[in-house]
């Protein structure tokens, strides 16, 4: 291992990890070790690492705070580099840019203290701004791109340039031809409002999260894309699937459309439980 990733860890020193466990990094607390896990300090240092790995042949990905995935238990071989250092938030005018590793909550709540309104029915959202936006992300009735006026990706060659909403196809909780490209970070033009309003509507949010969500328990949000004109959570529960569990995952009994950890679960566990769901729906 050592040898293999020398010169990584001699770059990145106790920003590299070897066998560091998913269990304890995602959101799902479940999943084997990463081989190598990197959190680079900058831009040049993400870059540095991408080429790397492309001239060496290692699989390389890329996350932010672990909120959307499922690791195997089996582990992910390769290279993955997490944006956490790279999380600046700038406020200028009605405009807020934030880079990827910014946790998206913390730019929901920015927003909202500056008078801002355009984010704050996302209030709560796990994960970060470049997760947001590669998915489209969303809650409440608003979505990443709704307020979105640019982002910034990094291409395999380690070039950077910005992409305009307008020329981006996108969608419920899907964005077209981000496969391969990195997200370093995103622009928000939103509108003056009433900071108490805001502030009213973000707690309201998080208040109702709190209430119908089984945020008690480690999960991954709502597991299931939304059928066309149905919700997955209303065919999950129709089906009579709440309380079904797999070993220590189980179909929230408080949300169908979540799978929940009850605190062993293995990510075979929570794949297979997720399966059964597919299945019977």
């Amino acid at each position: 291992m050592a040898g293999k990733y020398k010169e990584i860890k001699e770059r990145f020193g106790q920003n590299c990890l070897f066998g560091y466990s998913a269990a304890a990094f995602s959101t799902y607390r479940a999943g084997g070790p990463f081989e190598a896990l990197v959190t680079p300090p900058s831009r040049l240092d993400l870059a540095w690492l991408r080429a790397f790995c492309a001239r060496n042949d290692i699989p390389f990905y890329v996350l932010g705070a672990g909120s959307n995935i499922l690791v195997s238990d089996k582990g992910l071989k390769g290279v993955t580099a997490v944006v956490s250092k790279l999380d600046k938030v700038r406020v200028s005018a009605q405009t807020i840019e934030a880079e990827a590793g910014a946790l998206w909550d913390d730019v929901a709540r920015i927003s909202v203290e500056n008078s801002l309104g355009g984010l704050e029915k996302t209030s709560g959202i796990p994960g970060t701004v470049g997760g947001a936006v590669f998915m489209n992300a969303g809650a409440f009735g608003q979505e990443t791109f709704d307020a979105l006026e640019s982002f910034e990706i990094m291409d395999n060659s380690g070039y950077v340039k910005a992409l305009r909403k307008a020329g981006v196809k996108y969608g419920y909780r899907k964005v077209e031809g981000l496969e391969g490209l990195i997200i370093l970070s995103a622009v928000f033009k939103l509108e003056a409002a009433d900071r108490k309003e805001l502030l009213l509507e973000r707690n309201r949010i998080l208040a109702e999260r709190s209430e119908k969500q089984p945020l008690e328990y480690p999960s991954a949000g709502s597991v299931f894309k939304r059928p066309t004109g149905d919700a997955a959570s209303r065919l999950i529960d129709a089906a009579g699937l709440k309380g079904l569990r797999a070993g220590d995952a189980q179909v929230s009994n408080k949300h169908a459309g979540f799978i929940v950890n009850l605190g062993k679960a293995t990510a075979s566990d929570i794949y297979a439980l997720m399966q059964t769901v597919r299945a019977e729906c």
